[in-house]
């Protein structure tokens, strides 16, 4: 369940704060045994509003821009395709710089109890244990800005529709879907943490070498079979236990790498689509539009255009 702060209070380093139901001109709630999702739409701009959870929240961006207040006073922007973990009981603070009648800003926000985030981390486990050198299924405090791979926002709508459901049985329905998304946001904190940390986890960690070796070598071709070898695991295994770990194949992985690449390439005026194509270590320029297309939902040339209009 959200809170929402009292329009007298003050925290340190803010001014006067408004009450968010004064802005908000939809909230919906849709409560179930072992969460709460809320939708909420604003549709004026506003500056330091607070908000708090009871229990640990999973925030996703919809539509607009909210800019954040982080726990160390540094402000970000949270835009949609991003999500945000957060504290039970842990105050927020909210900027809304863009919002407007005619385009507001939407983000969800899933509560879940503390039960049931400990009963999934038991059950995953038990049943589906990571690889030796991970250690055991685990939320991240830390690790609370998320980018939402392709399986993530799949989970996160399908928590939407099913709160939203009026089905007799959508608390069980609910309870499925509450382990999957917690199992993609694990997945997705475990890929963004070794990201981050590839070089100093090379050494003992098998997969944070495979990471560091895609990473290096996203501008030409990259063999799975060399990946395999590098850990000493057959094709099979390794699929099943790099999607296992990070929530993406090994082949999508290194597509989101070599579009990454590409996206780069694409800010700079002077370098052709087709030129980006094989920078990226791509061999077809069919294959790259397609590809691009399916992770950024446009081709290379519309997001080559976009980046020039908005420099």
């Amino acid at each position: 369940m959200s809170t929402l702060l009292p329009y007298t209070w003050k925290p340190a380093g803010h001014a006067s704060l408004n009450k968010l139901d004064t802005f908000v001109e939809n909230r919906k709630v849709f409560t179930l045994d072992k969460c709460e999702l809320n939708i909420y739409e604003t549709y004026e701009s506003a500056k330091d509003i607070p908000l708090k959870f009871n229990d640990l929240v999973i925030t996703s961006m919809l539509r607009g821009k909210k800019r954040m207040h982080a726990r160390d006073n540094s402000l970000f922007d949270y835009n949609p395709g991003e999500s945000l973990l957060w504290e039970a009981n842990e105050w927020m603070v909210i900027d809304f710089p863009e919002a407007t009648e005619k385009n507001p800003t939407q983000c969800v926000a899933l509560t879940i109890s503390s039960e049931e985030i400990q009963e999934t981390l038991q059950f995953l486990n038990r049943r589906l244990p990571r690889v030796d050198e991970s250690g055991e299924w685990k939320i991240n405090r830390e690790e609370f800005f998320l980018l939402n791979s392709t399986d993530f926002a799949t989970a996160i709508d399908k928590i939407i529709r099913v709160s939203v459901d009026g089905n007799r049985m959508k608390d069980m329905f609910a309870e499925l879907a509450l382990r999957e998304l917690l199992l993609k946001l694990m997945q997705t904190q475990a890929r963004q943490l070794i990201e981050k940390h590839y070089k100093q986890l090379s050494a003992h960690h098998r997969f944070a070498s495979v990471i560091q070796y895609i990473k290096e070598n996203r501008h030409q071709k990259i063999l799975v079979d060399d990946l395999c070898r590098k850990v000493y695991m057959s094709r099979p295994s390794f699929f099943r236990i790099f999607k296992r770990e990070f929530g993406i194949t090994p082949v999508d992985y290194i597509l989101k790498e070599k579009i990454q690449l590409a996206k780069e390439l694409l800010e700079n005026p002077t370098t052709s689509v087709s030129a980006v194509c094989y920078q990226s270590g791509f061999n077809s320029i069919n294959h790259f539009i397609k590809v691009f297309r399916q992770f950024e939902n446009c081709t290379p040339l519309k997001y080559k255009h976009r980046q020039i209009l908005n420099k």
